[in-house]
């Protein structure tokens, strides 16, 4: 392998400003865990008094202070506001994950309580990465909100693009497998289940600033395996899109749509396998 010191001068210099001012990807999840962790704290771990809950705030703030320095080439009042703009914004991202939470136990008949939602379903855990990358993307900082998108991602295999507009009281049974692209929209009281895809008819770097993926209106629920593309497409309120669906129009709200596969049961004894019969 070449030296990057060795490399031609325009190639290393664009090696070196292209790789500069960069966050660093293990602090900024060790960031969001905290963050999650201090949001939702274990029993035995919980805050008890205004003290410990401000001097952990303060320990969070300078944690994410750090984070945004490189991007800001050390600008410490652009940083600072920032921080503070996001640490306002966190009373209420705790309420919506606080209802998120409720959905879930009141979704889910195996949740023994809010605590395990908490605790124990990736689906919630996705979710309350989300809220607070989307808060950052709002905010518009660049590269934190994916690299703590891509990091839930690999931890729960839900891929929620941080810029994807979600309502309250949202809802991901099992979760692997679920993608929600960048330009989606998805209203209120939503539930999901895993393998879904919310994603573009197809992908072109010229498309970057356009509506590429669907929007989902308020009260719909889009069971297992099912596929959503395109920008212009929208699924009514109240709607149900049953498992295995491929879907690339609008649905008008409260429609039900479902794939009816052929299925043939046989007694087994009568089967005889092929010659070239593969799994």
């Amino acid at each position: 392998m070449t030296p990057l010191s060795h490399l031609p001068r325009e190639i290393y210099r664009s090696y070196m400003i292209a790789h500069t001012n960069l966050p660093p990807v293990e602090s900024t999840q060790k960031f969001v865990d905290e963050l999650v962790m201090f949001l939702f704290p274990l029993k035995g771990n919980r805050t008890v008094s205004l003290k410990s809950i401000q001097k952990e705030l303060r320990r969070l703030r300078f944690r994410l202070s750090e984070l945004l320095y490189p991007l800001h080439d050390d600008a410490e009042e652009e940083v600072t506001q920032v921080v503070e703009s996001f640490f306002n914004s966190l009373p209420d991202v705790y309420e919506m994950l606080l209802s998120d939470a409720e959905t879930f136990l009141n979704s889910d008949p195996s949740a023994q309580g809010i605590e395990e939602v908490m605790m124990t379903f990736p689906g919630f855990y996705a979710i309350s990465v989300y809220r607070i990358a989307h808060e950052l993307q709002i905010l518009k900082i660049p590269l934190l909100p994916r690299i703590m998108s891509e990091y839930i991602h690999g931890k729960t295999g839900i891929d929620i693009h941080p810029a994807a507009k979600i309502g309250r009281n949202f809802f991901i049974d099992h979760g692997t497998g679920v993608v929600i692209g960048e330009t989606s929209e998805i209203g209120d009281n939503v539930k999901i289940y895993q393998g879904v895809t919310l994603g573009a008819l197809y992908v072109e770097r010229g498309l970057y600033d356009q509506k590429r993926h669907p929007s989902i209106q308020d009260n719909v629920i889009i069971y297992a395996g099912s596929t959503i593309l395109g920008g212009k497409t929208v699924v009514g309120r109240g709607s149900v899109i049953g498992g295995n669906v491929w879907l690339t129009e609008s649905v008008e709200p409260h429609s039900l749509v479902y794939h009816q596969p052929r299925i043939v049961i046989r007694d087994k004894k009568d089967f005889v396998e092929p010659i070239n019969y593969y799994i």
